[in-house]
């Protein structure tokens, strides 16, 4: 079994984000075919640690080169304030024949690729054609740093990035950062506002709350696309006002989500216009003039496509190390030779 720790993933994934991208949409394009199977996540939540969970994601996904694991994540965002990652993370991957572990990679990196590239992948199909020109962050944490990096890939013609977090001096910290690592973009801290006109927003925050009134804020660009990656910050009147794409309905209509609750409210599901699968294979943007929201649930079979592309490139450039002792071993009575068997069926041993 291969073993990659945080290191090891990150050497993997360097100069990585054009195959994420194509695995991310094969990822889709296989699961909107049927060829995948997704069981709904497991959530634990520890006792007194309110908004704190552990989710297991179990998923198959078919194609050309199957493959199967397990990802187990935590979410306990009580960690930003102490200087850690909100999210740790590790994936496992099967054997399709035998069900042995082949690898298990430290994976909060191979989330936050999996979820920016879903969302860059999403908001350049349902702009289609229209150039994204501005792009708005709330919340300066992992996930929207890699959103940035996935969304200069699809929209080349990306000018300017404003951003916003709701702790002060989060946002300033962000933007001199990117200033220095891709200074060919402006970037600028804003308020809510200013954020919300940019024809791109990307929400992910650990806010739970459902906050957020797209109403409230009239000056929005007209074919916003809105992508909401952390799933509980829109109020039930925004998500009932927009054109929903989702990645796959039944997920992403549990667990409190905000289409969850508009779905609870409304008695229906009707409000969901969408699936991603279907607006990549169409190849069309949606022909609407409302504003265009895509809140993906995260699907495990995404991240098992990112997994194999940075096993894949671990294993071509030597890096992680090959480790025994994870599997059962060898049956001790099914493993012996047919002869003996037989013969101590004939001694009448058995």
């Amino acid at each position: 079994m291969r073993i990659l720790g945080r290191e090891d993933v990150a050497a993997a994934l360097d100069g990585l984000d054009a195959a994420v991208l194509d695995a991310v949409r094969t990822a889709y394009l296989l699961h909107g075919q049927g060829r995948s199977e997704v069981p709904f996540s497991g959530f634990l939540r520890p006792p007194g640690t309110s908004g704190s969970r552990v989710i297991s994601l179990p998923a198959y996904l078919g194609g050309d080169e199957p493959v199967m694991g397990l990802k187990w994540i935590s979410s306990f965002p009580a960690n930003v304030d102490r200087g850690l990652q909100r999210a740790a993370s590790v994936q496992i991957l099967n054997d399709l024949d035998t069900g042995y572990p082949t690898a298990v990679l430290e994976a909060s990196q191979v989330s936050a690729s999996r979820t920016a590239a879903s969302a860059a992948l999403a908001a350049r199909a349902l702009h289609g054609d229209r150039p994204v020109r501005t792009l708005g962050l709330i919340g300066c944490g992992t996930i929207n740093r890699r959103v940035l990096d996935f969304l200069a890939l699809t929209h080349p013609e990306l000018r300017t990035v404003t951003l916003q977090d709701a702790v002060p001096g989060r946002a300033e910290t962000l933007a001199a950062r990117l200033s220095a690592e891709r200074p060919e973009l402006r970037y600028a801290a804003g308020d809510l506002d200013e954020v919300l006109r940019a024809d791109t927003v990307s929400i992910a925050t650990t806010d739970s709350t459902y906050w957020l009134d797209l109403a409230a804020h009239p000056d929005r660009p007209a074919h916003q696309v809105v992508l909401h990656l952390s799933l509980r910050d829109l109020s039930t009147a925004s998500v009932l006002g927009a054109y929903n794409v989702v990645d796959d309905t039944d997920h992403a209509l549990r667990e409190g989500t905000s289409l969850h609750r508009a779905e609870q409210q409304a008695g229906h599901r009707r409000f969901v216009d969408a699936e991603i699968a279907a607006v990549l294979a169409g190849g069309e943007a949606p022909a609407t003039d409302r504003t265009v929201v895509f809140s993906p649930f995260g699907l495990g079979i995404l991240d098992l496509a990112v997994a194999r592309a940075v096993l894949k490139a671990a294993v071509r450039e030597g890096i992680g190390a090959e480790v025994e002792g994870f599997d059962p071993g060898r049956h001790p009575v099914t493993a012996a030779p047919a002869e003996a068997v037989t013969a101590a069926m004939a001694g009448g041993a058995v």
